[in-house]
């Protein structure tokens, strides 16, 4: 009897902790935000995540695949696309009393993400901005390079496409960062394109190992969307973001 309340009570103590790490979850705010506008007037959604309303970094998130996260209302719930991508999966990772994510379309129009850019500095006027992409999502963030060099302290590429091997970063004001997994096998990210940069270039480069691919390698579940080891990847990210400050 002695020992069937002990286990008992570990499983209980087990139930517990499993309920408050649910509970601290929810607590973590997800907002739709439709205060963004270009200046035509058309809105640009975004889902904010955050724990803190005083953050130190603001993080974009672009998606791969589609690009699209269209978020919106419906019946009363905030519903959105790309929740699988790498980088929306890995929000509970990256969000902390540091750290807030925006995630929104991926797009190379400059007014789009200006919109964005201008509503959170106001949200959040003491926090630095960067932008994060990921595979499809790098093509935007590279031809954006140019016009965020002044603007905000970033952007970090992973997965990035083929044309990684020729964006030279160094020639801009603010940090990049080029994040890709050693064993990534999709034809259109090679890993030896995102080497090459930081081997030509000396663009910061994180090469990452590990993990579990499942399916499609050019899909969220491979080594492409670093499945598996999503931690370990934030936790590199935000290092080399803190490593800025």
């Amino acid at each position: 009897m002695l020992e069937l309340g002990r286990t008992q009570l570990f499983k209980l103590l087990v139930l517990a902790f499993a309920l408050s790490q649910s509970i601290g979850a929810c607590l973590a705010g997800e907002d739709l935000i439709t205060t963004a506008q270009e200046k035509n007037g058309e809105m640009v959604p975004y889902v904010l995540n955050y724990n803190n309303p005083s953050p130190s970094y603001v993080l974009i998130l672009f998606p791969g695949g589609s690009g699209i996260v269209d978020p919106h209302m419906e019946d009363g719930k905030l519903v959105y696309k790309a929740k699988n991508n790498f980088l929306l999966r890995a929000r509970i990772y990256f969000v902390d009393d540091e750290f807030v994510t925006a995630s929104t379309n991926s797009t190379q129009n400059t007014e789009r993400i200006q919109a964005v850019i201008d509503d959170l500095k106001k949200r959040f006027p003491m926090a630095r901005i960067y932008l994060v992409g990921t595979s499809k999502g790098t093509y935007d963030t590279m031809r954006l390079a140019d016009y965020l060099s002044d603007k905000i302290a970033g952007e970090v590429h992973t997965s990035s496409l083929q044309s990684i091997s020729s964006f030279d970063a160094k020639k801009y004001a603010n940090r990049h960062l080029v994040v890709h997994h050693h064993d990534d096998s999709c034809k259109n990210t090679p890993f030896s394109a995102a080497e090459h940069s930081h081997k030509n270039y000396g663009n910061d480069f994180i090469a990452m190992e590990g993990g579990i691919s499942v399916g499609d390698p050019c899909e969220a579940f491979a080594h492409h969307g670093y499945n598996g080891i999503e931690k370990e990847t934030v936790d590199a990210i935000k290092k080399w973001i803190k490593q800025g400050s």
